[in-house]
């Protein structure tokens, strides 16, 4: 995208309600520009080579063709950022694993328009940056063999922080499905809206060997335990005398977000006394490169995802510029980068 230039957008929804809300409330944006809408997946692959819009706004759910197989299909041969549109629907995850950039949730009748219209018109400044995976990362519904690292006990002394944003869910999703049962405990924040996080977990959960859970106030990190921060509240792992635990509560934003990447990793900095590791992955903006420098001061070990494998190369490349990433590797290199140190640990 040129510096300056408005950004084009094409809004795909069978609802004209849905259609007329995005439209009306997209277009008072300085940077955008719509340039027509689709009421559904074939009027849209007839008019996006006529309109040739920058980014897509989608429904999930639509008569005829879904979505999702309209990313499938389409998505290989026609490489355009999709933000998805939806409800509280498990099938997003699926539409961001055919390769969707990202997604919002449809307002509720006591959810702010004007709430959801700013953080869609955000999206669709990302999505216009963002690199659009052709074909769905492989096999996402399995987790990969991977033999468990053993009784060693210094594993037990080991926290993994990990922190993504746009592109996050299927990069992660590919980390930990080549990770262990009994892989150190592992705290995750995700940017995600506001009841998908549960849903999130529980869909790590039933892919990933390790137990994989949305975090609660208070919970105890242990061994073969992954925690997804809960949307809307910060996220911070705390120390108990020998024990960690995390907190979840409300408070300010850090760095803009709620959780914050940073605030999980500064907390990690400041309270751990064992080994830590931190892992930054593909995300808009700096959220996570100050709470990840500061994680490699005391002594982690951090790895950075590297500019070929993000769908945006933000955050990671901000904590890479500022010297805080000890290495970097792909999406599908993390995960052995990250048990090639474990298994070093003595």
């Amino acid at each position: 995208m040129e510096l300056g230039k408005k950004i084009r957008v094409m809004v795909v929804d069978d609802s004209a309600v849905a259609r007329n809300l995005i439209i009306k409330g997209l277009s008072v944006h300085p940077r955008i520009e719509i340039v027509g809408y689709a009421i559904n997946t074939l009027d849209a692959k007839q008019k996006i080579p006529r309109l040739k819009p920058d980014v897509v706004t989608m429904d999930v759910e639509m008569p005829g063709q879904s979505g999702i197989d309209f990313l499938k299909e389409y998505l290989p041969s026609n490489p355009v950022p999709v933000i998805l549109v939806s409800s509280l629907n498990l099938k997003v995850f699926d539409a961001l694993n055919a390769g969707a950039v990202d997604f919002v949730r449809k307002p509720d009748v006591q959810d702010s328009r004007d709430a959801f219209i700013s953080g869609l018109a955000q999206k669709v400044l990302v999505a216009s940056m963002a690199k659009v995976r052709s074909a769905p990362l492989r096999s996402p519904s399995t987790a990969v063999v991977t033999p468990n690292l053993g009784g060693d006990p210094l594993l037990d002394r080991v926290i993994v922080g990990l922190g993504a944003s746009t592109g996050g869910t299927e990069a992660t999703l590919e980390v930990m499905r080549r990770l262990p049962a009994d892989i150190p405990p592992m705290v995750i924040v995700q940017h995600m809206p506001k009841g998908f996080t549960q849903m999130y977990a529980d869909r790590l959960n039933r892919i990933c060997k390790m137990e994989v859970r949305e975090a609660k106030n208070g919970d105890e990190l242990h061994r073969g335990l992954a925690l997804v921060a809960p949307a809307d509240l910060q996220c911070r792992v705390v120390r108990i005398g020998e024990k960690y635990t995390v907190s979840c509560t409300a408070g300010e934003r850090v760095s803009g977000h709620r959780p914050s990447v940073d605030a999980m990793f500064q907390s990690m900095a400041e309270v751990v006394r064992c080994k830590m590791v931190g892992i930054i992955m593909t995300g808009m903006g700096s959220d996570g490169a100050a709470g990840l420098l500061a994680m490699r001061k005391k002594g982690a070990y951090t790895i950075g995802q590297d500019k070929e494998s993000s769908v945006v190369y933000g955050m990671p490349m901000v904590a890479n510029d500022i010297g805080a990433v000890c290495i970097q590797a792909s999406c599908e290199n993390v995960a052995t980068v990250l048990l090639r140190h474990l298994k070093s640990l003595h």
